[in-house]
């Protein structure tokens, strides 16, 4: 669908007021891709509800006339998942951005989908607590919920999913449902909170959602630790997962990322396979014995270099260098996009993982960071080049595609954290099997006119 009919445009017009429907180009073109490589189709329109009722009702109208939708955040996603592939309506929840209520009492609180990560925590610090997935991007929550994002603190934390209590999803013809509850456990029938949560837009809108909160650790712990050998590295995050030290983050980064890190952000870190570890403790003496177990495995695995108690500013700064590798990554070739490899395997198959991706990436000659989150098999390669030199970009789809595979064969999954969307569709069928024809039979059951974020998760 390229453009709306001026009855359509009217009716349109009616559900919102006139700043939060827009036709203009910019507004278009700005809702055309994510930060992936991955381009649209043109939008006809984009609208911003900011209740529930209001997307009641343009969801029944596009549902009653046919015209696909597609749900927005912030844009920060990796394989396309929020891009507009056949044009119609783009929902765009960002001034849905309100946080209804923060109850410290219940370790709760209820917001609407627009609301940023990085706002929530500011409010929810003010009572001594936060919401700790920390996929790196100041993402929307109902992103976040969308993709069931998670980050360098999955490791201790958990994911998103792991912090849905209750939703408030509006479905593609306009019915608004609830779904779980407020309550720290239930046994009450089918768990469909899970099933919305990292279903990227393709069963309905999120419209609120009550999350569960945590306290903010009293005392922290980094360490950046370095070694020699790759694969001394990887062996030494099996065996601190295998030891109950319970990391809040656990990154593994490689050589050549440390060397952009260090030029962009005069960081002075060793330019050698090396892990970044912060622990988070109830005391000083605690995390002094975490440290002291710590570097005893990491020695036993062949570290070189071990450094403790790094100083508050210092470690807000390398992690800041670590969340912001991607971009780094970026600035490093002008020009070039990238092809971000989100695999995830079980923890004793890590180590074999990382060699085998490093490799791969060595022999093809390609442009190729190795790095990811550890401490939970989350293994991401960032590769490098130019989608129109097919060539090129075919060979990166195939390192892609193998690293892919493998990670499968092992036991894991095709992406940990950067959902489905328009990129990783090809490798449902061969990790889920027949599952995967059960999860289309639910969108049909739920969307049966396909009209909610098409193309995405299903080819």
């Amino acid at each position: 669908m390229k453009e709306f009919s001026q009855r359509q445009i009217e009716t349109l017009s009616s559900f919102v007021p006139p700043d939060r429907f827009s036709m203009g180009q910019s507004n278009r073109k700005l809702h055309l891709h994510d930060i992936s490589f991955h381009q649209g189709t043109l939008p006809a329109g984009i609208i911003w509800p900011t209740t529930t009722k209001e997307t009641a009702k343009i969801l029944a109208w596009t549902y009653e006339h046919g015209i696909p939708v597609t749900p927005w955040g912030a844009g920060t996603s990796t394989e396309g998942n929020p891009v507009p592939t056949r044009g119609g309506l783009v929902i765009d929840t960002t001034r849905m951005d309100r946080i209804l209520e923060i109850r410290p009492a219940d370790l709760q609180a209820d917001v609407q989908p627009g609301v940023l990560r990085k706002e929530l925590n500011r409010q929810a610090g003010k009572h001594g607590l936060f919401f700790p997935v920390d996929p790196g991007a100041d993402a929307t929550i109902g992103g976040m919920i969308a993709n069931n994002a998670s980050g360098v603190q999955t490791v201790k934390y958990g994911a998103t999913k792991d912090y849905v209590m209750r939703l408030t999803i509006v479905l593609p013809d306009g019915e608004a449902i609830h779904t779980g509850c407020k309550a720290p456990k239930s046994s009450s029938g089918y768990d469909l909170t899970r099933l919305f949560v990292g279903s990227e837009g393709t069963l309905g809108i999120v419209t609120e959602a009550t999350l569960r909160l945590t306290g903010i650790p009293a005392h922290h712990l980094a360490a950046t630790i370095a070694f020699n050998q790759l694969e001394n590295a990887s062996a030494a995050v099996a065996l601190m997962m295998g030891s109950g030290l319970e990391p809040a983050a656990l990154e593994l980064l490689t050589p050549g990322l440390i060397k952009l890190m260090n030029t962009e952000k005069e960081l002075g870190l060793s330019e050698s396979p090396s892990l970044f570890c912060e622990f988070h403790g109830i005391s000083k003496t605690a995390l002094q014995e975490t440290a002291n177990m710590t570097r005893e495995i990491c020695e036993n695995c062949g570290a070189v270099d071990v450094k403790f108690g790094v100083e508050e500013s210092k470690r807000e700064e390398l992690w800041r260098a670590r969340h912001e590798a991607w971009e780094t990554i970026h600035r490093a070739h002008p020009g070039k996009e990238t092809l971000i490899v989100d695999a995830a395997i079980p923890i004793s198959r890590y180590p074999e993982m990382v060699v085998f991706s490093q490799d791969l990436v060595d022999k093809q000659n390609a442009i190729g960071y190795v790095f990811g989150h550890a401490g939970d098999g989350n293994l991401h390669v960032v590769l490098v080049g130019d989608p129109q030199n097919k060539d090129d970009w075919q060979v990166l789809e195939d390192i892609n595609h193998h690293i892919v595979m493998r990670a499968v064969e092992l036991g894991g999954t095709c992406t940990g954290e950067h959902g489905i969307g328009i990129g990783k569709r090809k490798f449902m069928e061969v990790e889920h099997g027949q599952s995967y024809h059960l999860m289309r039979r639910i969108k049909e059951l739920v969307d049966p006119k396909g009209l909610m974020n098409p193309d995405k998760i299903f080819i």
